[in-house]
């Protein structure tokens, strides 16, 4: 019989300067709600609690997300990337859910506006061209290098 701490995957801390990105989504929605570090102090106190806890760059000190305002990232799945050098948290938000410090329930509030003309992609480069335009439709990939398609956009 296997363990589950036999199977577990080695986070690689050392890539990133002792740092892993922490990604946190909404377990229900899906939705993406927040981005933080964490250093091998707080992932063994997030294993520990239930509770995700990150690693302050700013302030140099380990916070458990929603101590103050309640708003706690209680965790339902975590997940690995293929490198092992990021985590995804699948959460429950306690208290009221607004998880961002700004009040709103992600930290992904603020669009950035993409304006280009056109996009050539091709399994060596990417070329964008003139930047006065909005892209107003999807790109679909056939074959990674060809040109896909001319992109429509907004004067």
């Amino acid at each position: 019989m296997t363990t589950a701490a036999a199977t577990q995957p080695t986070i690689d801390f050392v890539k990133a300067g002792g740092l892993v990105p922490g990604v946190v989504q909404h377990a229900t929605t899906g939705q993406m709600l927040m981005l933080g570090f964490l250093n091998e102090e707080s992932y063994r106190r997030t294993l520990e609690s239930g509770f995700v806890t990150f690693f302050s760059r700013t302030r140099n000190k380990l916070w458990m997300k929603g101590e103050t305002s309640g708003n706690r990232l209680k965790i339902v799945s975590l997940h690995t990337d293929c490198d092992s050098d990021t985590l995804l948290f699948r959460v429950e938000v306690e208290g009221d859910g607004l998880v961002c410090h700004e009040g709103t329930v992600s930290c992904f509030t603020r669009e950035i506006e993409i304006t280009r003309e056109s996009i050539e992609i091709t399994s060596d480069s990417i070329e964008i061209t003139h930047e006065s335009e909005i892209i107003r439709d999807s790109i679909e990939i056939t074959h990674e290098s060809e040109i896909i398609r001319e992109v429509e956009i907004s004067k």
